[in-house]
């Protein structure tokens, strides 16, 4: 039985390449969800992305897929960036943490919020990866991602939309919703609303990075 460890900082490689984070992580026992999880969900993008997302935990599409933001709150991200200008090409997305936890219900396999002990543990995946990259802005997902990467008392509904640059992880950082949330509004009218608020988010980070397009020419 693989030997439990505090977090996966143990795990990270040195001189560590996307490619190699994805393989090591593939066998992370840093926290019991391994246990649960079908398989490792690490993130996916370009090397040069100039964005980087992070949501909370892949879902139970993700879970069995083997990749991040493939199910039904990706493909709203997909049209929420084209609506925002920024290239998809331009991104990566992953999670901070990596592992599928849920709770049956009936037959279907049901998100489950991880616990500050589980987000710490996965946590080293995800500041490997922002440290290979080096993103013009990273983008926290929901209110898991934004308070495990800017703060726990950070409160999305009062600061997203916002670029932020006293966060430790990157230069800039921002906070949005979660695609998912949009989808879980109560009719039709309301995820008109809260995806026009999301596009809106968007576009503050797209502008973020055009400026500094500008700076560096």
């Amino acid at each position: 039985m693989p030997k439990l460890i505090s977090t996966a900082e143990e795990f990270i490689p040195a001189n560590p390449t996307l490619n190699s984070l994805r393989e090591v992580a593939a066998g992370c026992t840093a926290c019991d969800l391994y246990k649960r999880g079908t398989q490792t969900v690490f993130g996916e993008g370009s090397r040069k992305a100039r964005v980087v997302f992070v949501g909370e935990q892949p879902g139970d599409k993700e879970d069995l897929l083997g990749r991040p933001f493939v199910g039904p709150a990706g493909q709203l991200l997909d049209r929420a960036l084209e609506l925002a200008g920024i290239e998809r090409e331009e991104t990566y997305v992953t999670n901070i943490v990596k592992h599928f936890k849920w709770e049956p219900r009936g037959k279907r396999r049901i998100h489950k919020k991880p616990n500050a002990l589980e987000i710490a543990a996965c946590r080293p995946w995800f500041e490997a990866e922002v440290q290979v990259i080096k993103p013009q802005v990273v983008i926290c997902l929901g209110a898991t991602a934004a308070q495990a990467v800017i703060g726990r008392t950070f409160k999305v509904t009062q600061r997203r939309g916002e670029i932020l640059h006293d966060v430790a992880i990157a230069l800039a950082v921002m906070a949005t919703v979660h695609p998912s949330s949009i989808l879980r509004a109560p009719d039709e009218e309301a995820r008109r609303d809260e995806m026009t608020k999301f596009v809106a988010d968007l576009k503050v980070a797209a502008a973020y990075i055009r400026e500094n397009v500008k700076r560096a020419a």
